[in-house]
């Protein structure tokens, strides 16, 4: 393998060539034609029995080359890239250029773009936490309450909204049965609007042992067509009236439900932790904004193949998750009737994101050069090892020291730009539009684009 040409292209993108000596090549081709062969079946030959020379002869003398030159490509092409020293980005695009002596190939590599950044300290963003309230408390407790509450029989009044009921019915339209129309022991909470409206009111007022009619008429809209706006009468059984029993809210409760003695030290607690909810959405929110800032300061001519890796790294990972959950990502696409290409442009925003915040992250680890130790690489692959349950040797096996080192750098980087990170309680009000002597307004300036496109512009501008 020779590297002949190395040169720059657009848009972050170097164009290489690269040829594969002759011999390689014909070595190839023998080793496709010992393989193909045995398939090709030719008039007066034994299947698999053909000379070489009439298999060509027949379809072409290049009939094997298509398959040599997808074998002898993947080493002669990270070849190349070692020897030009690219960091690759995404799937280069390839072409055969000559096959008269040395097979001569080119590619369109993407690469990792240059990157600037500049006043990536002091950045602001808002850091707001919202109070807890007396009423989030009430009803975090409320909820606690009806976790560890249990249904009682009713005896003493008749069924009514918010209880829990256990009946028989059969309904019936035009004096007749229909499908669907029946149930026994059904139980249904009064009030929950599980069955046509109209139906669960006139359930309650009934006690135990009641025989009744339900009289109704199916919405327009129902599902079962044949039975969309037909009035029906469901003759009922009730056999059952349940409510809900809640516990008291005293300290027997805080020590069924907490490791506390008394309902005050649970109370506060429950509180503390709605704090702390509250303190970790304020902090996410804070980073969120404050990434969002640091992308604004990036200069890079991004890739769009950078872009589409790792949209596809995203729709890979939703697949893995499926797969935990007993479902493939082709059954998910027919579930949903969503193609592949709508999956991958919804991932794609998040994509773009993603792929910005670590670009800007990493010209922030070159600004400040920071350095990794081999002892924080050990400590990172370990927890790895730890994070998937694997032995860490396998873990050193899959993954590449190089990245591991970067995802240590941008880490730091992160904690550079969030210690020196102003926390605003508010966001800063919009500047107003400037008032021009003849009365017109004139817009507040709007900010800078951060590309280097237009970067560029802006400096020929000057």
């Amino acid at each position: 393998m020779a590297l002949t040409k190395n040169e720059k292209g657009e848009h972050s993108t170097v164009k290489i060539e690269f040829s594969v000596d002759r011999p390689v090549f014909d070595a190839a081709v023998d080793k496709v034609f010992q393989k193909k062969s045995k398939d090709i079946t030719i008039a007066g030959y034994r299947k698999g029995h053909a000379p070489r020379s009439l298999i060509e002869k027949m379809y072409g003398k290049g009939v094997f080359y298509e398959d040599a030159l997808n074998d002898v490509l993947p080493d002669a092409y990270g070849a190349a890239v070692k020897e030009a020293g690219l960091e690759v980005v995404g799937k280069p695009k390839f072409d055969v250029v000559s096959m008269e002596g040395d097979i001569l190939f080119s590619a369109e590599v993407p690469v990792m773009p240059e990157l600037d950044i500049q006043d990536y300290k002091g950045l602001q963003a808002v850091k707001a936490v919202a109070p807890v309230t007396d009423e989030q408390v009430a009803d975090e407790i409320k909820r606690t309450q009806e976790r560890n509450s249990r249904e009682i029989d009713v005896t003493d009044r008749p069924a009514k909204t918010g209880d829990t009921v256990k009946f028989d019915f059969e309904g019936f339209i035009d004096g007749k049965p229909f499908e669907g129309g029946k149930g026994e022991n059904h139980e249904l909470k009064l009030g929950s609007g599980q069955f046509i409206p109209g139906f669960e009111d006139q359930i309650c007022g009934h006690v135990p042992e009641d025989e009744f009619s339900v009289n109704v008429t199916f919405p327009e809209d129902y599902h079962a067509e044949e039975l969309r706006g037909k009035p029906a009468e469901f003759k009922c059984k009730l056999h059952k009236v349940m409510e809900i029993e809640l516990p008291a809210l005293d300290d027997e409760f805080a020590k069924d439900v907490s490791e506390f003695d008394t309902y005050a030290e649970y109370e506060a607690d429950v509180r503390a932790k709605l704090l702390k909810q509250h303190e970790d959405t304020a902090q996410r929110s804070f980073e969120n904004e404050l990434l969002e800032a640091l992308i604004g300061k990036l200069v890079a001519d991004i890739p769009e193949a950078m872009i589409d890796t790792e949209a596809e790294n995203l729709l890979r990972d939703f697949d893995n998750n499926l797969r935990m959950q007993g479902m493939s990502l082709d059954q998910y696409v027919k579930y949903t009737k969503m193609s592949l290409d709508t999956m991958r442009s919804y991932y794609r925003p998040r994509a773009e994101r993603n792929v910005k915040v670590r670009l800007a992250l990493r010209a922030v680890a070159e600004k400040e050069s920071l350095v990794v130790t081999e002892e924080e690489i050990d400590e990172r692959i370990a927890k790895l090892a730890e994070d998937y349950g694997m032995e860490k040797d396998k873990v050193k096996d899959l993954v590449d020291p190089k990245d591991v080192e970067m995802d240590v750098k941008i880490d730091k980087a992160l904690e550079i730009v969030k210690s020196s990170a102003v926390a605003l309680d508010k966001a800063p009000e919009e500047p107003k539009a400037e008032e021009t002597k003849d009365g017109e307004t004139k817009e507040a300036p709007k900010k800078k684009r951060t590309t280097k496109k237009a970067a560029a512009k802006e400096e020929k501008a000057e």
